[in-house]
């Protein structure tokens, strides 16, 4: 199972909320540069990088950030937030990211979304599957749609898509553990090959094995890093006994 850090940027700062809520914003780094290479000294390759400006402004925002990071390490990067038109994705693919992710759109502009899948693949595209109660949220999860979560991953699953990021909002930035039953009926009520990445109340490096025996592909970890309850030499580790790779 990929580890994967996450980088929320707010004003070009490292930030974490409390289930999507603005209000609960919290900065742990002036610097997401400084941060990035701290995750790649320890062995991490990957990495979740998002927009919350452009989350909440509807457009790509801070992309030079996302440039900064991409050009001055080697983490292979996976950008979300506020993707909305053609133009964004260009932006965000020539400021180096690796992958992206689409949430909002997927709901409201399905064949906006539909047409990245088709340009870029489904190694590139990965569907931003967030819940509150089972419900599809949108826009910064400041909106639930009326999509049930499970129908809408297989929908899109039958369109070609390969990686799902899914987040119980009511799990995100709490530290009282992920959504396994969550993710256990995502998984058994899908078709093979879904590669299915757990994000959201992580809080204790004991999970991790657990989220992979389940079938996870990936985890997203933000706050339990920043808040020192998972230790970045626990995930370099890990990956290390998980055969993914040397210390950089």
């Amino acid at each position: 199972m990929r580890l994967i850090p996450a980088i929320d940027i707010i004003e070009g700062k490292c930030v974490r909320l409390s289930k999507g809520d603005y209000g609960t914003k919290k900065v742990y780094n002036e610097n997401p540069l400084e941060v990035a290479k701290q995750f790649e000294s320890h062995g991490i390759q990957h990495l979740h990088l998002v927009d919350l400006d452009g989350a909440k402004s509807k457009h790509i925002v801070n992309h030079k950030v996302l440039e900064s990071i991409a050009s001055r390490t080697n983490l292979k990067i996976d950008f979300g937030g506020g993707l909305k038109s053609d133009e964004d994705l260009k932006i965000a693919f020539e400021s180096g990211a690796s992958q992206i992710t689409g949430g909002s759109i997927a709901v409201k502009g399905r064949d906006t979304f539909l047409g990245w899948l088709q340009t870029y693949g489904p190694e590139k595209i990965i569907l931003g599957a967030d819940a509150n109660n089972e419900k599809v949220a949108v826009s910064g999860w400041l909106e639930e749609s009326e999509q049930e979560l499970v129908p809408f991953i297989q929908h899109y699953q039958q369109e070609g898509i390969h990686y799902v990021i899914c987040t119980d909002i009511s799990k995100d930035g709490m530290l009282q553990g992920p959504s396994f039953d969550l993710y256990q009926k995502i998984l058994s009520r899908s078709a093979a090959g879904l590669k299915l990445i757990a994000s959201g109340g992580i809080s204790t490096f004991g999970e991790l094995p657990k989220l992979a025996e389940i079938g996870c592909e990936g985890t997203i970890i933000g706050k339990a890093i920043y808040e020192n309850r998972i230790s970045l030499k626990q995930l370099e580790r890990y990956i290390l006994e998980n055969g993914q790779g040397t210390r950089a």
